[in-house]
């Protein structure tokens, strides 16, 4: 009888740990990368994979914030430096330096070049920001940690969609 009341409190425990994790779906965890000046939070689902920086094929006649094409498992991935789209210096390329494959999920082989990743963050730790002045619609959400560091939600979806990201060429123009 001691087994059934060992394996009763077993199930009662379960239970209420699947029915917190329900009630808290809204504090799960986000990627955190750090780009430029920036500390950026993504959603796992939208961040896709993390790779190391590998090597990078020169593309001509492109922004100077698109870093070549990958090739990573024999598809071809375009990449674009984080940092210096955002206005800031490129990316070092080092031993901390990722790419994340941001665009498979959305049928676009894209990849950020991230100065490096810094692991898994919950929002339930972080004190949401007031938002302060409009920028592109990429940028979603401020936050500070319990350390005061800045956090910004980064909607990748959106910038996948955003036509200066799309449009690397130089000299060219989307709305020519």
């Amino acid at each position: 009888m001691a087994r059934r009341t060992s394996l009763r409190e077993f199930q009662e425990g379960l239970a209420a740990r699947l029915a917190s994790a329900r009630r808290n779906e809204t504090a799960r965890a986000l990627l955190g990368v750090e780009s430029g000046r920036t500390r950026w939070l993504m959603d796992l689902a939208d961040s896709g994979e993390v790779i190391p920086l590998t090597a990078l094929a020169p593309v001509p006649l492109t922004q100077p914030w698109f870093a070549g094409v990958a090739n990573v498992r024999g598809s071809l991935y375009s990449v674009v430096d984080f940092s210096a789209y955002q206005g800031f210096d490129p990316t070092p390329r080092n031993a901390d330096a990722r790419l994340l494959l941001v665009g498979a999920r959305h049928g676009i082989n894209s990849a950020l070049l991230v100065d490096r990743t810094l692991g898994l963050k919950n929002l339930g730790g972080m004190t949401a920001e007031s938002v302060a002045g409009a920028g592109p619609a990429w940028i979603g959400e401020s936050y500070t940690d319990a350390d005061g560091q800045r956090w910004t939600r980064l909607r990748i979806t959106t910038l996948l969609e955003d036509p200066a990201f799309l449009d690397v060429g130089i000299g060219s123009s989307m709305g020519e």
